[in-house]
C-alpha cells in the first residue's frame, strides 16, 4: 500500500491528510480555534465523586469538569500518592498491557476493589478523550508519556512490546534492553515498545528512554511545588504527533508546502529518525498542494450527507443523538441478471467506502450500516469479512457484529478526538442542527396567538409594544399593501413597533413594552 504525508499551512491554520494507494484516508486539522489536549497531563482536584456511575469528576480548570471513570482510575496508588504526599488508600495490583498509546485493563479472575477517592484530593491524570458536543474530557490515572520508540509507564511495572511486532526473537530483544536498564538504574516503571523500534539500535531505544524518564523527573518536581489545576506536561502539536506516530518505513513520502514547517519536520527527524530525511520534500508546484491530490475535493465530500459509489450506488451518512446511521442505496447498478450478484457487489464496494469515510470523518461510538439485502449466509459473511479486512488499517479500536437477519452491522469505533466535520463547521443559526426550521406563516401566527394573549389580560400593562424578530421573518411581516403586522395592529387595537433583530433565532421572537424596557415575552408564551 502506498502511503504519503501531504501537509498544507495556511496563515493561522495545518491540515495534514494521510493519503493511501491515491486516496485521502484521513485527515487532521490544527488552528487557533483548536488546541489539542489529548496526552496533556494536569495535576487536578476531585470536584465530585458518584459510585452510582462509577466515576467521578476532575477539575482540571476547563469549562467542564473531567470525567474519571474508577475503570481508568490505576492501580498503582502508592506511587502516585508518594509524589503527591498522601497515604496509600488503594490496594495494588499488577496490569499488563500491549496496545502503543495508553495501558489497557487486564482481566482478573478477582474483583477489583473500588477505588477511594474522596472530594477535594489532588489526583494527576492524563486526557485520552477531547471534548465533544456538550461532554468534557475524559481522563485517565494510567498516566503515560509516549516517545518515538516507546511508551513510559511511570506507575506501571511491566514491560511489553506492540502487538504488530511479529517476531517474538525482536520483541525479547526489545524487552530485555529496557529490563536490562532498569536493573542497572535501580528503577521502577514501565514500557511499551513500538512498532518503529523493530529492528533499531539499542542505542537509539536508551536515548528515547532517557529522556522520556528525565520528563516524567520534571513532572515530579512540578506536582511537589504546584497548586491545583496545574498543567504539568503538554503533548506534541498535532502536526508533530503525526510525524512521530506516522511516519515509518512503510512512508513513502512527507511533502509540506511550508518552509518553515518543512525545516521543523527536518530537524525533528533528523534527531529521532535520520534514516528517514531523505523522504521529507517541500512541495514547489504551481498547483496548490491540496488541489493537486484532490483533496479538496474530498474534503468537500465529508461535509455532505451522501457519498457516491463508483458503482453507481451511494451512502448516506446521518448523525443522530445516540448514533451515526450510514444506508447504502444501490442506484442504477444492474449488470448482472442476478439481485443477489448485483447487491453483493455493491455492498462489498460500500464497505471500502463505509471504513474510509469513518477513518476520514473520525466517527467514533455506535455506528449502525443498513446494508442492500442480501439472502445467502455466504455472501453476508462476505460483507462482514470485507469490513474487518478493511478495518486493520484504522489505528482506532473497533468491534464490528456479523450482519443481522435485517442486513444491519452494527459497530462501535473508539472516540478520542472531536470528528472533523464537527471542527470545520458550525451549528446552521436557523435550524440549530436539525436539517429543519419553522415556517415563517407559523411563526406569525404564534405572534398573533401571544399578542391575542396578551390583549385578553385584564390586569396587562398599558402603552406601546416593540416586536422584535429576525430579519427574515421582519421581511414577511412588512410584505404587502397592507402586511400582516398592520392587519394585527388594527384587529387587536394595540401599538406595535416592529424591529428586525439578528442575534435572535429564526423562530424566536420577543416584545418589550417601550415605556419600561420590560421584556414580557414569556409572560403571555
Amino acid at each position: 500500500m502506498k502511503k504519503e504525508i501531504i501537509i498544507n499551512s495556511n496563515t493561522d491554520e495545518n491540515r495534514i491528510a494521510i493519503i493511501e494507494d491515491g486516496k485521502l484516508a484521513e485527515l487532521f486539522i490544527e488552528n487557533e480555534e483548536y488546541e489539542r489536549v489529548i496526552g496533556d497531563i494536569y495535576l487536578g482536584k476531585v470536584a465530585k465523586v458518584i459510585p452510582g456511575i462509577k466515576a467521578a469528576f476532575i477539575d482540571l480548570g476547563f469549562k467542564q469538569d473531567a470525567f474519571l471513570h474508577f475503570s481508568d482510575v490505576g492501580d498503582q496508588a502508592d506511587d502516585m500518592k508518594a509524589i503527591l504526599g498522601q497515604d496509600s488508600e488503594v490496594d495494588d495490583d499488577d496490569d499488563e498491557d500491549e496496545t502503543e498509546t495508553t495501558p489497557r485493563k487486564n482481566q482478573h479472575n478477582k474483583r477489583k476493589p473500588m477505588p477511594r477517592l474522596e472530594r477535594g484530593q489532588k489526583i494527576i491524570v492524563q486526557i485520552t478523550k477531547e471534548p465533544v458536543g456538550n461532554k468534557g474530557v475524559r481522563v485517565t490515572s494510567k498516566v503515560s508519556l509516549p516517545g518515538r520508540y516507546l511508551v513510559f509507564l511511570p506507575f506501571e511495572n511491566k514491560v511489553n512490546a506492540s502487538k504488530q511486532i511479529q517476531n517474538m526473537r525482536e520483541k525479547r530483544r526489545l524487552k530485555n534492553i529496557v529490563r536490562n536498564y532498569r536493573i542497572a538504574k535501580g528503577l521502577e516503571f514501565g514500557a511499551i515498545l513500538r512498532t518503529v523500534a523493530e529492528e533499531q539500535d539499542e542505542a537509539a531505544i536508551l536515548e528515547d528512554l532517557e529522556g522520556l524518564y528525565k520528563n516524567w523527573k520534571e513532572i515530579e518536581k512540578q506536582v511537589k511545588t504546584g497548586v491545583t489545576p496545574l498543567l504539568l506536561y503538554k503533548d506534541l502539536t498535532v502536526t508533530t504527533s503525526v510525524i512521530r506516530d506516522l511516519f515509518r518505513d512503510d512512508v513513502e513520502i512527507v511533502r509540506t508546502d511550508s518552509k518553515k514547517l518543512f525545516k521543523e519536520i527536518q530537524q525533528y527527524v533528523k534527531i529521532n529518525s535520520p534514516e528517514l530525511l531523505d523522504k521529507v520534500e517541500l512541495y514547489k508546484g504551481n498547483k496548490a498542494l491540496f488541489d493537486n491530490y484532490n483533496i479538496e475535493a474530498e474534503i468537500h465530500l465529508t461535509l455532505g450527507k451522501r457519498v457516491p459509489l463508483k458503482l453507481g450506488g451511494h451512502l448516506v451518512i446521518e448523525k443522530t443523538e445516540a448514533m451515526y446511521v450510514i444506508d447504502v442505496n444501490s442506484g442504477k447498478y444492474a449488470k448482472s441478471k442476478d439481485q443477489e450478484t448485483n447487491s453483493l457487489k455493491t455492498n462489498l464496494e460500500a464497505s471500502r467506502e463505509i471504513v474510509r469515510q469513518i477513518r476520514l470523518r473520525d466517527l467514533g461510538g455506535i455506528i449502525v450500516v443498513d446494508f442492500i439485502d442480501v439472502y445467502d449466509d455466504k455472501n453476508k459473511k462476505k460483507v462482514y469479512d470485507e469490513l474487518k479486512k478493511e478495518f486493520k488499517k484504522d489505528r482506532a479500536k473497533v468491534t464490528i457484529l456479523p450482519m443481522s437477519e435485517f442486513g444491519l452491522i452494527q459497530i462501535t469505533r473508539q472516540r478520542v478526538r472531536e470528528n472533523v466535520v464537527r471542527s470545520i463547521t458550525e451549528q446552521c443559526p436557523l435550524c440549530g442542527g436539525s436539517g429543519i426550521i419553522e415556517s415563517s406563516d407559523n411563526i406569525i401566527t404564534r405572534i398573533e396567538r401571544w399578542i391575542k394573549r396578551f390583549k385578553l389580560d385584564k390586569k396587562r400593562i398599558t402603552g406601546k409594544l416593540l416586536l422584535k424578530v429576525h430579519p427574515m421573518v421582519y421581511s414577511t411581516l412588512r410584505e404587502g399593501t397592507i402586511s400582516s403586522m398592520t392587519k394585527m395592529s388594527f384587529k387587536y387595537l394595540l401599538r406595535i413597533t416592529l424591529e428586525e433583530d439578528s442575534s435572535l433565532a429564526f423562530q424566536d421572537f420577543k416584545f418589550i413594552h417601550v415605556k419600561t424596557g420590560e421584556d414580557i415575552t414569556a409572560n403571555y408564551s
